[in-house]
């Protein structure tokens, strides 16, 4: 049995990356709380995972919960490495599995992304920054060489396809397929479904709406007009009855968080 399997298959790693996911689900909850305060007028709230991490730290036992969070998010980030190495073994189809590990690869850079975000936070070495200026700033560079605007575009269109397959999860319900549902409190698999559908389906419309903006950002060669989450949902606010669209997506982000809290026991390794 190889190194990674083993690592894969130990009882401590499990644990530690199942809270670690559990973590990654407290994230998603808080950004659904601070989208629903710019819904109802706040637009001063930098509402993504950073700005989470910002309100937790804010308060009285904010810097202990934000090293718990740190250290769990280093965690999730780790399990999901390994589920990138050696998970998914239960997906038939070669190409479906490939496309899981990557999509693992991509979760396991966000945790820790997060949680070196959460550490800086909690040691006071920095602050959490502008998601929103990172963004611009790395498509200023990008956009700054001689084929910027095509490399952005391209970026663009696979951040809308990334967005296209997270609806498309969270409609036909596929996310199912990864869990042992057994392992969940008899009578709740139909409130996980519900919590999965509107979850996925909601990341889905914000990581769209950042790919339209990117988009745009090519097509003007402008890298004022890209942005993260945060600019997603102050975007998605500001259209015809955007009040109503960013509660509702705002609802569907803390549904996503919630639903990690059961995949966090009940997701196959």
């Amino acid at each position: 049995m190889s190194t990674a399997t083993q690592a894969k298959n130990s009882t401590t790693l499990q644990v530690l990356g199942r809270a670690g996911m559990v973590c990654y689900g407290v994230v998603h909850v808080l950004v659904g709380y601070l989208a629903l305060r710019v819904a109802f007028g706040d637009s001063s709230e930098q509402a993504d995972q950073r700005g989470a991490l910002e309100e937790i730290g804010s308060g009285g036992l904010g810097k202990a919960v934000l090293w718990v969070l740190g250290i769990g998010l280093f965690a999730y980030a780790l399990w999901q490495l390994l589920l990138a190495a050696k998970g998914y073994e239960w997906v038939p189809k070669k190409n479906k599995r490939i496309r899981k590990r990557i999509g693992a690869v991509v979760r396991a850079i966000i945790g820790i992304s997060l949680g070196v975000t959460a550490v800086r936070l909690a040691s006071g070495s920095g602050s959490a920054g502008s998601g929103n200026q990172q963004q611009k700033s790395w498509t200023a560079e990008v956009l700054s060489l001689p084929a910027g605007r095509l490399l952005v575009g391209a970026a663009a269109l696979v951040v809308i396809g990334v967005a296209a397959a997270l609806v498309s999860k969270g409609v036909r319900k596929s996310f199912l397929k990864d869990l042992n549902t057994g392992d969940l409190p008899a009578g709740s698999q139909r409130w996980v479904t519900r919590l999965g559908v509107a979850g996925y389906i909601a990341k889905g419309v914000v990581l769209g709406i950042i790919g339209i903006l990117l988009g745009i950002a090519a097509l003007h060669r402008n890298a004022g007009e890209a942005g993260g989450l945060d600019a997603a949902l102050k975007t998605l606010a500001e259209q015809p009855f955007g009040t109503v669209a960013l509660v509702v997506v705002a609802l569907g982000l803390a549904a996503y968080g919630v639903y990690c809290f059961a995949a966090a026991r009940a997701h196959k390794s």
